[in-house]
């Protein structure tokens, strides 16, 4: 799914550049991209190890953080984070533009053009693999994730959930929950509306250098951060901003107020876009 969401992102931006709206060969393309995914792929493991994992061991142990074992099995680079990626492609691209003698803001426009569609086979990729669940709800499209924790059945709302969905929990003493396929909505929201909206409604109005970079940054993380709600938080970590009147259990939606790290994340996205389009909107005006 990661070298379909990258075809998809290359193959996109390759025809804006056939289309003239940038100027850039073939082969300062090829190299672009190798700056951007090695940065992204190098992000994304980083902060997942250093700020999703939820303990210090990677913090002690950094070097196993890129080793792709675990327990004398091949497990690759079991979790990445989409901020940390963000961060890292924004470095490499960065990198390319200054060695090559190039506008950021000019490639980045072209570039993120793309990617929400290509981002939408990564999401699939998490479904398929049955990772980074939802919340439990009792909605008729709910589903059951095998390796999702299951729930003790002394609990009071784990044996109403259990009941008004229909399963039977007789002798069992831990049960799974049926949760929202929270990957899926993603993939919808994050991927395919969100390049609709920068393709066929923000591309055509580009008014200045960063205007689609920085509508992608606000579009990305306010639809984000609502599907946060419908997406479990990271167990060890749990609400990093929690006023809701109830936090426990993680599991179920209990209070706008109980934000994730991810939320936060999901914020400064969207302050960051807010900020870069005033600036950039200015500067083009001078």
């Amino acid at each position: 799914m990661y070298i379909v969401a990258f075809g998809i992102t290359y193959f996109l931006f390759n025809r804006q550049r056939k289309q003239k709206l940038i100027e850039i060969n073939s082969d300062d393309t090829s190299a672009l991209f190798l700056y951007a995914i090695a940065g992204l792929i190098i992000g994304a493991r980083l902060f997942s190890a250093l700020f999703y994992y939820g303990s210090v061991y990677y913090w002690k142990n950094p070097h196993l953080i890129f080793w792709p074992f675990e327990e004398g099995r091949f497990v690759g680079l079991p979790g990445m984070s989409y901020h940390g990626g963000l961060i890292g492609a924004v470095v490499g691209t960065l990198l390319f533009c200054r060695f090559y003698k190039r506008s950021f803001f000019e490639i980045a426009d072209v570039m993120v053009s793309g990617i929400p569609l290509g981002y939408t086979f990564g999401r699939l990729g998490n479904f398929i693999n049955g990772e980074l669940w939802g919340r439990v709800t009792t909605v008729k499209w709910a589903m059951i994730f095998p390796e999702a924790p299951r729930f003790s059945t002394t609990y009071t709302w784990v044996k109403e959930v259990a009941a008004k969905v229909g399963l039977e929990i007789g002798q069992l003493l831990y049960i799974n929950l049926p949760r929202h396929p929270s990957q899926l909505y993603e993939a919808l929201f994050e991927g395919v509306v969100l390049w609709l909206f920068l393709w066929f409604i923000i591309k055509p109005r580009k008014k200045f250098s960063g205007y689609i970079l920085s509508w992608y940054l606000i579009g990305y993380g306010a639809v984000r951060f609502v599907i946060e709600y419908f997406r479990e938080p990271d167990t060890n970590l749990g609400f990093i901003i929690a006023k809701g009147s109830q936090t426990e259990p993680t599991a179920l939606f209990l209070s706008p107020l109980n934000i994730s790290l991810g939320q936060i994340f999901c914020l400064l996205m969207v302050i960051g876009g807010i900020v870069m389009f005033i600036v950039q909107s200015k500067r083009s005006k001078r």
